[in-house]
């Protein structure tokens, strides 16, 4: 694989008169691919079933002439003024029932009929016009789904549509009442039309009302998803594509991925650093300029196994770009640094090693007026190159210098699930516990070892490739992936909190795990505050403990002498929740016992390997040493794999 740059352009932000120059001056910088359209729908029909397509046939012209191929966004996103006047309820609504207005993006509930059909509507227009126009060689379908919290809607619209999904699934409220275990309470129900979704409770909600809810909500996406990748297809054979979120669990990307040729993601360490990840203030300082150098590697690898889930390829075989790339001082978090000289190539670089066959940048010009105005891009305002442009460019000629990057198969894989996020969003039994943070904790200590790593779909049926395999914080196990683990013979760890309990949500009989060949039962659980830890013979738990029992061999001990890994020669079941140093020791005695070279990298220092290359990349903000070689802050370092 070859892989290529991007940009991101808006043709209607910008006088016409300057669209040229500025195709002209992207293909000098090395830019191959440029991404429009996905905010214009006020444009291309200013009022209802009044259209003005000659801009955007002038610009897709303009664009693809000079050479650059178009991923034309589909506009919904941000549904005009108008749409509101004719569709006033469907805006979605908060958890207080309040309605969340026109002014800025995403104004929409995804289970609104009208806005359905709208969303149909439109596509099916662009793709009738551009769906055999040269110049589009992709689609990208709305923009960032769940970006502002929208996944989730309380409104009228989403009442009626979860009150149908449920009676799908449960065809009877007796059966509801059982799986819920509303007998609890007193909170069963006799009609559909009785059942809300779980919001404005006196006190928390029953969990499983909560997961189902979540569930939901998460088809709900797919499903709009699924309409406009139908119309797309009907006028054209470009790959669709679709840029999620980082730390965005609140849908299934795996399960709307199966409608998509190619997953993307947008990608802001600085800005997630900031925001979104929990860290030390230390932590936070160091690596403020830079991004967390586990964070983006992570959703890398994530959407690169979704963008297998199509064709049903190998997860290191899936197809998937970065459509946004931070390319300095965002608008959006609490404080937004510039970063680093040099990281804006690091990041690039980083996902190329990872799979990606695109890094488009965002923006082409940083735009000088409303909402992102103080977002950069790789122009300033005035047209000026800003810092971000000449390493994008030094980018595009490195990839001509180097050539193929092909992902190559991982020896590690990652189990991660969607459905056990909600979960534990819905039952968190701790203040502090995230599936999502769990699963990343696991990550950065097979990181820290200099793993490569392929995220595993829940439903796995085979591990054989791989010689490790986690699975952390696993609701219930699918049957497919419990005989998977079952029949494997390199070595997996299950836990903390895997397979015990049901998909609805309760505590099964026998207590869990349930897995066959493995012999250990989790009988107590205890969630650990920040203020407290569970010592082990060597580092701690923190977070999460829980009692074992069983027949099966103790691996680690707590210093009071309980089960800290318990299982067989294959099968262990990990008791608590390793803080970073500990769950780093684990890894490379695992590793050790599954004959995989695990190292101890320094803070900063990371490593990925592809079929000819092994990338390192130095997060820190000073000179890092690798083997002989010195590579300076932000710096990326390559050689040929033997």
């Amino acid at each position: 694989m070859i892989p290529t740059i991007g940009v991101c352009y808006y043709p209607e932000h910008w006088p016409e008169t300057q669209w040229e120059e500025d195709a002209a001056r992207m293909v000098k910088a090395g830019i191959t691919w440029v991404r429009i359209g996905e905010f214009a729908w006020a444009l291309m029909e200013p009022k209802p079933d009044v259209f003005d397509w000659d801009w955007l046939d002038r610009a897709i012209e303009v664009l693809g002439s000079a050479g650059l191929k178009i991923v034309l966004g589909t506009p919904t996103a941000t549904p005009p003024r108008w749409m509101i006047d004719k569709h006033p309820d469907m805006l979605a609504h908060d958890a207080n029932g309040q309605p969340r207005k026109f002014g800025s993006r995403r104004h929409y509930c995804f289970s609104h009929e009208g806005y359905r059909v709208e969303s149909r509507r439109i596509t099916a227009l662009m793709a009738e016009r551009y769906g055999r126009n040269p110049h589009v060689q992709a689609w990208q379908t709305d923009n960032e789904y769940a970006c502002h919290d929208t996944t989730v809607s309380y409104s009228p619209a989403a009442t009626a549509a979860f009150r149908d999904w449920l009676a799908q699934k449960y065809q009877s409220t007796d059966a509801l009442n059982r799986a819920w275990g509303n007998v609890f309470w007193s909170m069963q129900y006799d009609e559909w039309s009785q059942i809300d979704p779980p919001n404005l409770t006196v006190t928390e909600p029953n969990h499983p009302h909560q997961l189902d809810f979540a569930r939901f909500s998460s088809d709900q996406v797919v499903a709009f998803n699924r309409i406009q990748c139908d119309e797309i297809r009907k006028h054209s054979d470009a790959p669709i594509i679709h840029n999620f979120m980082g730390r965005e669990t609140s849908f299934d990307h795996f399960k709307l991925s199966k409608d998509l040729d190619i997953t993307s993601w947008d990608s802001y360490p600085i800005g997630f650093l900031s925001d979104r990840i929990g860290e030390t203030p230390t932590f936070k300082a160091r690596f403020l300029k830079q991004g967390h150098p586990d964070n983006q590697a992570f959703h890398h690898d994530i959407y690169r196994a979704a963008g297998a889930m199509r064709t049903e390829a190998a997860p290191h075989e899936g197809r998937w770009w970065v459509m946004e790339q931070q390319p300095g001082p965002v608008n959006w978090a609490p404080w937004n640094p510039a970063p680093l000289p040099g990281m804006c190539r690091l990041w690039a670089w980083e996902a190329i090693a990872h799979g990606a066959e695109c890094v488009s940048y965002f923006r082409w010009r940083q735009a000088p007026f409303a909402q992102e105005q103080m977002h950069a891009g790789l122009l300033r305002p005035d047209s000026e190159p800003a810092p971000a442009l000449a390493e994008a460019m030094q980018v595009a000629g490195e990839i001509t210098e180097l050539g193929d990057v092909t992902a190559a198969a991982a020896p590690v894989g990652l189990v991660f699930d969607y459905d056990s996020c909600w979960a534990w969003e819905a039952q968190p039994q701790g203040a502090d516990f995230t599936g999502f943070d769990l699963a990343f904790d696991a990550y950065r200590a097979l990181r820290r070892a200099g793993l490569s790593v392929d995220i595993l779909h829940p439903e796995t049926a085979d591990l054989s490739a791989y010689r490790l395999v986690l699975a952390p914080g696993l609701l219930t196990l699918s049957d497919p992936l419990r005989d998977a683990l079952a029949r494997y013979k390199g070595i997996a760890l299950i836990g903390p909190r895997t397979d015990t309990k049901t998909h609805d949500l309760s505590i099964p009989t026998p207590m869990g795990p349930n897995i066959p060949g493995l012999d250990v039962t989790a009988v107590v659980t205890e969630s650990l505050p920040p203020i407290a830890d569970e010592p082990l013979e060597k580092g701690r738990f923190v977070r999460w403990f829980e009692h074992l029992e069983g027949r099966d061999t103790v691996h680690m001990e707590t210093r009071a002498g309980q089960a800290a890994i318990m299982g067989g020669a294959h099968l262990r079941y990990l008791a608590g929740w390793p803080d970073p140093d500990t769950f780093a020791a684990i890894i490379r005695t695992l590793c050790t016992e599954a004959g995989l070279d695990a190292l101890d990298l320094p803070e900063g220092l990371r490593i990925r390997d592809t079929a000819r290359h092994r990338f390192v990349f130095n997060y820190a903000p000073v000179p890092m040493k690798w083997h002989d070689v010195m590579i300076p802050a932000a710096g990326v370092h390559w050689e040929a794999r033997s």
